[in-house]
């Protein structure tokens, strides 16, 4: 696995040994990246089931200013500081070892906003709409604020929760991209 584009293009990461992790393929995460611009100026990034962190390095690379990065695992969460380390931009991330929920309740009391959330959580325990539903009351999202879900191609979604709204859909073999939009 590597890094696409941007300030980091072709460095490789370490991602998980084993079939417990799905790495977003390269195809999906630059197609992902072209359908946001490709590059970023400036903004706080959520990778909030991260794995290895690639997601969020890859956002970071194009541009964005900060990451915040979760993962239930520890062994994941080793692998993303690892990758980080790597990469030399610890300054510009922070890691947490956090199920989903108690991570978006932590960030809701220190006042963060994101203006790129992405959410790719294992398939049979995913909770997207309910994330979706304490990012938009929780006011966790700048306007305009991107959200990306990556899922099953079966899996589908609301069209509208709350302030966040699906600007567009699009399958990459057996996974479905769903792209959402703050306030818009």
């Amino acid at each position: 696995m590597r890094i696409i584009a941007g300030e980091f293009s072709s460095r490789k990461l370490e991602t998980l040994p084993g079939e417990k992790t799905r790495p977003t393929l390269d195809k999906v995460k630059e197609a992902v990246f072209s359908s946001l611009g490709g590059f970023f100026d400036g903004g706080e990034c959520l990778d909030l089931y991260a794995g290895s962190g690639a997601i969020g390095l890859e956002a970071l690379s194009r541009g964005m200013d900060h990451c915040v990065f979760g993962d239930r695992n520890p062994k994941a969460v080793a692998i993303i500081k690892k990758n980080i380390a790597s990469l030399g931009v610890e300054e510009r991330c922070e890691v947490y070892c956090m199920k989903d929920f108690q991570l978006l309740e932590k960030l809701k009391e220190d006042q963060k906003v994101f203006s790129l959330v992405y959410l790719d959580p294992p398939y049979e325990k995913e909770r997207n709409e309910e994330v979706l539903t304490f990012l938009s009351q929780n006011h966790l999202l700048e306007k305009n604020a991107r959200i990306i879900i990556e899922a099953r191609k079966e899996d589908m979604f609301p069209d509208s929760i709350g302030t966040i709204k699906k600007t567009k859909e699009a399958t990459y073999g057996i996974t479905k991209i769903h792209y959402y939009q703050e306030g818009i």
